[in-house]
């Protein structure tokens, strides 16, 4: 068996509900990011009430799949963890498919995703990994778990690259893809990981950010912005000319 398959195999899919499963694959995507993970930002995230979100807390850290802090921030255990990246892998995988393959845009193919990935089967869901090539991100750049890590970057938020820089896109975050008129946007736009874009224009006073793609102006406000986030394509190539500097020196030494 593939190395890749043995996520959504090890977790103990069967002792979970389709519910709890949503939760727990919402804390690991949001966990993703520099920002703690709690309760607030958790109902919001999945567009519920805060009653549901304290009423589901409560039965997960019971069952034992998340710990609460004391700032109220929320953590997975080791056996949600093992759930939530099963959930995460088998949407990016969906996704990658109904994408590249099905031609459909983000927006749609996040939302077939989210109804099929409950479905897919560890069987189904190792060939689907084999047939797509074993790819390393979902459409919107972030890991599949279980596959070959990507290239390790820099990134930063397109609101804060300076302008007159190109910038490579990197990942959509989380945020944004519970966005769909940003999804839309994005990909109307022809904004995709490993796009390469120009900042033309920060205007904080008017709140907007401005860049070049494909010879097109595209722009947008800076809470999008926030959403995308990019790296300098030299970083790679100036550490590796730094590190063959001070391999040169040291030899002359």
């Amino acid at each position: 068996m593939p190395a890749a398959a043995t996520v959504g195999m090890l977790a103990p899919m069967n002792e979970t509900t389709p519910a709890i499963q949503d939760y727990l694959g919402a804390i690991y995507d949001l966990a993703s990011t520099d920002k703690p993970v709690i309760g607030a930002r958790l109902a919001r995230h999945m567009h519920v009430s805060a009653p549901s979100i304290t009423e589901a807390l409560r039965r997960m850290q019971k069952d034992g799949y998340i710990r609460v802090g004391g700032r109220k921030e929320i953590r997975l255990t080791t056996k949600g963890l093992g759930i939530a990246e099963t959930m995460a892998r088998r949407h990016r995988l969906i996704e990658r498919w109904l994408t590249d393959v099905l031609g459909l845009d983000w927006s749609r193919a996040h939302d077939e995703a989210h109804r099929l990935e409950h479905a897919l089967s560890p069987v189904v869901e190792e060939r689907l990994a084999e047939k797509l090539g074993m790819p390393s991100t979902c459409p919107h750049g972030k890991p599949i778990p279980g596959m070959p890590a990507p290239e390790a970057h820099s990134p930063i938020p397109l609101s804060q690259a300076p302008a007159g820089h190109q910038f490579v896109v990197e990942r959509i975050t989380e945020e944004a893809e519970a966005d769909r008129q940003l999804l839309r946007f994005l990909w109307e736009s022809g904004i995709r990981p490993g796009s390469r874009v120009v900042v033309s224009e920060v205007a904080p006073y008017a709140g907007t950010v401005s860049i070049v793609l494909e010879g097109r102006t595209v722009t947008m406000g800076i809470n999008a912005a926030n959403k995308i986030w990019v790296y300098d394509p030299m970083e790679g190539s100036e550490s590796s000319k730094s590190g063959r500097g001070r391999r040169a020196a040291r030899s002359r030494a």
